[in-house]
Parts: structure tokens; C-alpha cells; sequence
């Protein structure tokens, strides 16, 4: 697999490698409390948002994520961040996850676009036989939006995750196989057609 940052370019998303560069972009957009909310990251200020990024980039060098931020071409707006994360080279697998959008653009074509392009890339580019993703029980607007986009529900993790607040997270995990991106990405093609 190579791991490299890289740019993924749809027709009207754009995924640029994160760097400190956005960082005075992404306080303007992702100081949003709602955005964090079923997060096990906490997020709350300026500072918070730097070490995140910080904590991003140090682990993109560990080979652990490639971190990216969402563009929308046609606004040149900086609208949220994703990754792969949970690299698995000698099993073939990633996670897409730690998406947020900014509710703006939340429910139009930027997250399957996002992903269009992300499992794209994990499986043509990366070699991948699965990818992973997982959530919040509580998050319906994200176990919705997995469906949508084709991935099959495996289960839930209880207890998986102790969050910020101290609420003890369930996180259901969804997947989509190689064998199964075929039929996925024709599906999510026909999505992302103008109506």
C-alpha cells in the first residue's frame, strides 16, 4: 500500500491532504460543537483544533491515518474533514472515518462524493479487500448515510468507546468488500448525477 498524502479529485469535491496550513480555515468552519458531538474527540476551541491537526499529521508519519480536508469546487469552500485511519497493510484493509461536514453541506452530494472518492482510491489505488467504518449508536444521520452509500451493517461494539462527557459508546461497524465495490460504485455513480 502506498501511504503517501495525495490529492482525490472528483467533479465537484475536491480532498486535499491535511497540513497546518488550513488550520486558520478549519477554526472558521469546525469550532461548531454539533460537529463534534458523537466524536471521541473533544473539540471545543482554537487550540483544541490545532492539537488535533497536530495529532493527525504525527500520526499520517506513523503510517496510522492519511488525513484530508473536503473542498467543494464549485465554492471553493473548505467543508469539513476525513480519513483513512485504522491502516491495516498486512490484511489489506482501512477505515474511512473522523468525517464531519459542515451542516451546510450536510445531506447534499459532498459525503458521497467524499467517499465515492475515498473508496475509490482504497480499492484501485491501495489494493484493499475491505473498508471499514464505523459510528455512534446514537449517530442515525451517520448509520443512515453508511447505508446509503452501500456499506452492509456487521454489528455493534458495546461499551467500545469511553466519550469526553463519560458516556460509554456503542459503535456499530459497517464494511464494504472488494468484491462488492463493483456493484457499490455503480450505485454511488448514479447518486452523484446531476438531477
Amino acid at each position: 500500500m502506498d501511504l503517501k498524502p495525495v490529492t482525490l479529485e472528483g467533479k465537484r469535491v475536491r480532498l486535499d491532504p491535511l497540513s497546518m496550513d488550513q488550520y486558520e480555515q478549519l477554526c472558521q468552519i469546525g469550532l461548531n460543537e454539533a460537529l463534534w458531538r458523537y466524536s471521541p474527540t473533544l473539540v471545543r476551541s482554537r487550540a483544541d483544533l490545532q492539537k488535533y491537526i497536530a495529532s493527525s499529521l504525527e500520526a499520517q508519519q506513523e503510517g496510522e491515518v492519511i488525513p484530508f480536508v473536503v473542498f467543494e469546487k464549485s465554492s471553493q469552500a473548505l467543508v469539513g474533514s476525513t480519513r483513512f485511519l485504522n491502516i491495516n497493510v498486512a490484511n489489506k484493509r482501512v477505515e474511512i472515518g473522523a468525517t464531519w461536514i459542515i451542516s451546510a453541506w450536510q445531506r447534499t452530494y459532498v459525503n458521497t462524493e467524499c467517499k465515492y472518492l475515498l473508496l475509490a482510491h482504497a480499492f484501485e489505488k491501495l489494493g484493499c479487500v475491505r473498508v471499514e467504518f464505523k459510528t455512534d449508536s446514537l449517530n442515525e444521520q451517520s448509520r443512515k448515510a453508511l447505508l446509503r452509500i452501500g456499506a452492509r451493517e456487521e454489528g455493534i461494539l458495546r461499551n467500545h468507546m469511553v466519550m469526553p462527557d463519560g458516556r460509554l459508546r456503542h459503535s456499530v461497524y459497517y464494511s464494504i468488500l472488494d468484491s462488492e465495490w463493483p456493484e457499490v460504485k455503480g450505485l454511488l455513480e448514479q447518486r452523484m448525477e446531476p438531477r
